[in-house]
Order: structure tokens, then C-alpha cells, then sequence
């Protein structure tokens, strides 16, 4: 008997009915082991992926989270660029709610920067490293952060890529501010606005933008201002 489980429909269908979590994950571990790669095939992956990514989550098994993107590295190399793109960056947050995770968190990500290296995807590289960089900063590792966005920010510049170069800006303003050096997070906060400008940004990091802004100003004493800032991001959030 086939160690796996066909990629289709139905083997989605019998996970979903599966009255425990780890028999649910077991299914969906042997769709993914169809060597099939067909078109079907690969998008009843895709599901199965983010199933899989869930049930994990729910049952706390950060570590298996973390093996689960080197197993999928063969899938990675079949499917576009784009939705690998997507769905990395979507099992690190899947990672990210899980409660104690900071380094491996850290750890995972390292090794996705080697790995997007080796296999050249430059862009998912940017991304994943402005993802490394937020949480050093998080666990008060402001040395190594800081030495990897001045790297970043010179390739993502060379490549123009606005969105994330935005992104860059204002990890660097809140990494200055939490240094306590303000001209260099107003500087890099007022880099964050030019990019922005010449591009669309979504919404959410839009109120990123003014949030800091108005965080500055209220470090600065100009409580006027500020307000205005937090006045019209309240009410953009409700």
C-alpha cells in the first residue's frame, strides 16, 4: 500500500473529518507526500499546507512548524516563486502565535536567509532578513539588527523594491528611537514618508507610519501634533 495519500479533494475532505488533531495532521502529511505535480496537484498541496500549518499552530508544535519548511523545499521548487513568497512568510506567523517561540523564531529565520541565498530568491531574502531584523529588536538585540539594515537597506535601494524599502524605514526609526537617538528615527521616518508617497501602501502600514510619527512628536513635546496623528489613527482602526 501507498505510503501517501492522493492530492485531491477527497483526501482534504477526509482530513477535515478526522476526529483527532494528530490523525488530521498525519492525513495531511501524506498529501503532501504525493509525488504527483500536476497543477491540481500542487494547489491541493497548497491547502493541505495551510491546514497543516493550522493544526500544528493549535497543537503548539513550534519545532515541527520549523522542519515542516525544509520538508517543503522540493514542493517550493515546482510551484511559482510568488506563492513561496506567500506561504514562508505565512508559516513564520503561524510560528509567531505561538506562545515562548522568540528564538526559535529567530533561529528559523536565519536559516530560511541561507536557504533563499543558495537558491538566489533575492526578494524573499529581503523580506525574510526585514523579519529577522524586527524580532532582534524585539529581544533588545539592537547591535546585530542594526548592522543588518544598513545592509538591507543598500541591496533593497539597488533593487528599488518601495514597499519594502518603506518596511526598512521604519524598523530603522524604531530601532533608533529605542536607542534613544532621535534624529536618526525622525531621519529615517522621513525616508519612510518619501518612499511611501511614490507608491500605494496598504492601510495597516500606513498607521505604522503615522503612529511612529505621532510617538516622535510626543517625545519631542509637540503634544499638539501628536495627537493629531493618534486622533486620526483611532479613528481609522474603528
Amino acid at each position: 500500500m501507498a505510503s501517501y495519500l492522493p492530492a485531491t479533494n477527497e483526501s482534504l475532505v477526509q482530513a477535515t473529518e478526522a476526529k483527532a488533531a494528530p490523525e488530521a495532521i498525519a492525513i495531511l502529511y501524506r498529501v503532501l507526500d504525493d509525488p504527483s505535480s500536476t497543477s491540481e496537484a500542487l494547489r491541493i498541496k497548497e491547502q493541505a499546507v495551510s491546514s497543516l500549518s493550522d493544526l500544528l499552530r493549535e497543537q503548539s508544535r513550534a519545532e515541527e512548524l520549523q522542519n515542516l519548511l525544509t520538508q517543503l523545499r522540493p514542493f517550493f521548487s515546482k510551484i511559482p516563486k510568488a506563492k513561496t513568497a506567500k506561504i514562508i512568510p505565512g508559516i513564520f506567523d503561524t510560528v509567531a502565535k505561538i506562545p515562548g517561540t522568540s528564538d526559535l523564531q529567530v533561529s528559523l529565520c536565519k536559516e530560511i536567509v541561507e536557504w533563499t541565498r543558495a537558491e538566489k530568491r533575492t526578494f524573499l531574502c529581503q523580506r525574510i532578513k526585514a523579519m529577522l531584523a524586527a524580532l532582534l529588536m524585539e529581544s533588545k538585540e539592537y547591535s546585530e539588527a542594526l548592522n543588518l539594515l544598513s545592509g538591507l537597506i543598500k541591496e533593497v535601494r539597488r533593487l528599488d523594491d518601495k514597499l519594502v524599502l518603506v518596511e526598512i524605514d521604519l524598523l530603522e526609526s524604531k530601532l533608533h528611537f529605542s536607542l534613544r537617538n532621535l534624529p536618526k528615527a525622525k531621519a529615517a521616518l522621513t525616508a519612510a514618508r518619501i518612499d511611501a508617497n511614490t507608491i500605494y501602501v496598504p492601510p495597516a502600514q500606513q498607521g505604522v507610519i503615522d503612529l511612529q510619527s505621532g510617538i516622535l512628536h510626543a517625545e519631542e513635546k509637540d503634544y499638539k501634533t501628536a495627537y493629531n496623528y493618534f486622533f486620526e489613527l483611532c479613528r481609522f482602526v474603528h
